[in-house]
């Protein structure tokens, strides 16, 4: 029973360790960028030995691949909580679509999600991070509204590669714009693009 219960502690303390390790890179990558940061810094920060860090982790880029998963999640979540505010399929479906586009010029999200993930993982992984925390739930929405009529009789896989580029390409502009009104011309152009899907 004791070696039960030492054995619960100590999984509690390698998880308490890594949550911690995932904040602290999380702050530094946001606010310094992914190559202004070590990993010395990172164990000083958070009060942790090289040894744990790479107890949880191969090393910095499999740490930052770690937060970028955190932080797509955490757009996912937005997104979701935007879309669940509405009954209205359609609604739901261009609530969550302009959710993504606000989150994404949240600052501390927008240089680990937009600006370091392609550049530190590479397009191709840094996409299918993308694609898994979010393209299912473009697909399952568009499959909504295809099989209501809402939007014209058509495959899906296509549709939703095409909305979600789009929209990827819209973000990676606006994590690089300095002009605030740039937000809102987006969200504006990316309604009347939706709009253009409806069925008439």
């Amino acid at each position: 029973m004791e070696a039960y219960m030492a054995q619960g502690v100590r999984e509690r303390q390698r998880e308490q360790t890594r949550r911690a390790l995932l904040r602290a890179s999380r702050r530094l990558f946001a606010t310094r960028g992914y190559p202004a940061v070590g990993l010395a810094e990172i164990v000083r920060v958070t009060g942790v030995t090289k040894g744990a860090l790479y107890h949880h982790f191969a090393g910095k880029t499999d740490l930052f691949r770690a937060v970028l998963e955190e932080v797509q999640q955490e757009v996912g979540r937005r997104v979701a909580a935007a879309a669940d505010a509405h009954d209205d399929p359609w609604a739901r479906f261009t609530a969550g679509c302009q959710q993504f586009l606000t989150a994404s010029t949240d600052p501390e999200l927008q240089r680990i999600m937009l600006v370091d993930g392609p550049a530190v993982l590479g397009w191709h992984e840094w996409r299918a991070l993308d694609e898994a925390a979010a393209g299912r739930h473009l697909t399952e929405a568009l499959t909504e509204l295809v099989e209501a009529g809402v939007i014209a009789r058509q495959p899906v896989a296509p549709l939703t590669h095409l909305l979600s580029g789009a929209m990827n390409e819209a973000a990676l502009w606006l994590a690089r714009s300095t002009d605030p009104a740039d937000l809102t011309a987006t969200r504006e152009a990316l309604t009347r693009m939706l709009e253009a899907l409806r069925a008439r």
